[in-house]
């Protein structure tokens, strides 16, 4: 059906996005050198089975990297994202997958997630885990054409998308409603656009807003959270409305922020709220084309010509009567989550993440603060002649005069914790310390995440610190804006001290990261 065409070509682009993302940033964030090896993590679950690898382990961290050599870790991760980039692609160009492929991807992404320890904690990575399985029943077993002839779209999959989607959106707004008073007095999006995790250039104007407009914002996004997801059971009419309420309200999301692949993903479920008919002004009338194939396939349904189903059409069948079955037993503890008043957003009640809770912006920050990393040669950090020198990050708010960016769908995992670690505290975050270290030893896969490195060319520093800072936007038009500068700042203070190799040989040592020679001649 056009529904599967359309769907079908979304989870590829999404799971393709992920499995980019993975290439790019895995072997610094979780290789054999990165900042929380998956080797440790995996060694950790090991040890807290008694060294054995058995089926708790495995339903504990369901991932296939249990079966590879774990020698050199760099290798498998790229294996791991280039065949799941390869797939994907494949799909998304051709608009042809089946049940095997589909099945790979997800086996692939949920192998990632499972070892990704906080770099993948997010939100999307289950919902993406829990679209892409759904995405393996809603394609023909065996066949590989677009419009598969015999085995069209089960509507228990057609439903299962439409409960997903009301899912992620009534989560979303009841986190609201319970959470911070500022989405109860229609406040929040007064401080939104300038404190969220990395804001773009249209979250910049979109901040100056006067306030009546950020009440109406509010006022909005509680009628689509909290209303508009119960349009779904009211008829076609109105599933179809909900469809188009749901991907224009994320469109306005993906213009005024940097979330990641989050948006575009919650796309395809609403997807699932239209149906053939609506959706043919989409396809070309050429011959043979996707709405031609539907069109016949249709017209022979209509004329009872439809042929004996085959071995695949009665596998899928008894699958999907299963996927349901398995959906509504996942869905108890899901429903019972919403209906509590200490809602729990963002968490899987299986390993397999089938079935999760949803939500988004609970609370929101009042104001923006920034850890600044700083190096410099001195030999004493602490002599108040010393220069310091600032690293900037690919897409966080450093540099007062650099543009604030534009990503989406693309995602830096290091920039969001970067986000995370600034109301918290290094202690919490102790891969920042490891990051100070890689720094200071001039690593360069440490410092590929990185924008720019202020020592490139020269010797590297021999401190590190953190600052820091309170951002705030400058004023479309004002002084600073005038100055090129798109950020204000006040320093708060210290957020950790100067730290060097020598010092740091012991904090390495007792969480078995491999400690760096220094560089320095």
């Amino acid at each position: 059906s056009c529904v599967c065409a359309l769907g079908g070509d979304d989870r590829a682009w999404g799971f393709g996005v992920a499995f980019l993302v993975a290439y790019n940033q895995n072997k610094s964030l979780i290789g054999q050198n990165g900042l929380l090896p998956c080797k440790l993590y995996l060694q950790s679950v090991q040890r807290y089975f008694k060294g054995k690898i058995d089926m708790d382990a495995v339903s504990y961290t369901p991932t296939i990297f249990w079966l590879l050599d774990w020698s050199d870790m760099d290798m498998n991760l790229d294996c791991v994202a280039l065949l799941g980039l390869g797939l994907a692609t494949f799909v998304f160009i051709t608009g042809c997958a089946n049940m095997i492929i589909m099945t790979v991807l997800w086996i692939l992404y949920h192998s990632l997630v499972n070892i990704g320890q906080i770099w993948y904690s997010f939100g999307w990575e289950s919902q993406l885990l829990e679209t892409g399985f759904l995405g393996i029943f809603l394609c023909p077993l065996w066949s590989l054409r677009a419009v598969p002839l015999y085995t069209p779209p089960s509507y228990i999959v057609i439903w299962a998308y439409r409960w997903l989607i009301f899912r992620i959106m009534l989560g979303a707004g009841l986190i609201k409603i319970r959470g911070d008073r500022c989405w109860r007095d229609l406040t929040c999006m007064n401080y939104h656009y300038e404190t969220q995790p990395v804001p773009n250039p249209v979250a910049y104007y979109m901040h100056r807003s006067p306030w009546w407009f950020h009440q109406f914002e509010t006022l909005v996004n509680h009628f689509v959270e909290l209303i508009v997801p119960f349009f779904i059971f009211l008829g076609r009419r109105m599933c179809i409305v909900n469809g188009i309420l749901q991907i224009l309200f994320q469109v306005l999301l993906i213009i005024s922020g940097n979330l990641s692949f989050l948006n575009w993903l919650t796309i395809v479920p609403s997807i699932a709220c239209f149906d053939d008919a609506f959706l043919k002004f989409l396809f070309s009338s050429k011959i043979n084309g996707i709405k031609d194939q539907v069109l016949k396939t249709q017209a022979e349904k209509a004329s009872g010509r439809q042929p004996s189903p085959r071995y695949g059409t009665l596998v899928r069948r008894v699958m999907n009567i299963s996927l349901g079955l398995l959906i509504i037993c996942l869905s108890i503890p899901v429903v019972f989550n919403l209906l509590r008043s200490k809602q729990v957003m963002n968490t899987s009640f299986n390993s397999l993440r089938i079935v999760n809770t949803y939500g988004a912006f609970g609370s929101i920050t009042k104001q923006r603060t920034e850890v600044i990393l700083q190096g410099t040669s001195s030999l004493n950090p602490n002599d108040a002649t010393t220069v310091w020198e600032e690293y900037d990050f690919k897409c966080k708010p450093g540099n007062l005069t650099r543009r604030p960016c534009l990503i989406s769908p693309y995602h830096y995992r290091l920039d969001w914790l970067m986000w995370f670690a600034a109301f918290q505290t290094y202690e919490q975050n102790e891969w920042l310390i490891h990051l100070a270290g890689k720094i200071l030893a001039n690593d360069t896969q440490a410092l590929s995440l990185m924008a720019s490195n202020p020592f490139e060319g020269r010797q590297p520093p021999r401190w590190i610190k953190g600052e820091h800072y309170l951002y705030k936007f400058s004023r479309p038009w004002g002084k600073h804006a005038a100055e090129g500068k798109w950020w204000i700042r006040k320093r708060i203070g210290p957020y950790f001290p100067p730290v060097n190799l020598q010092g740091l040989r012991k904090y390495f040592e007792t969480r078995n990261w491999p400690v760096p020679n220094s560089p320095l001649k």
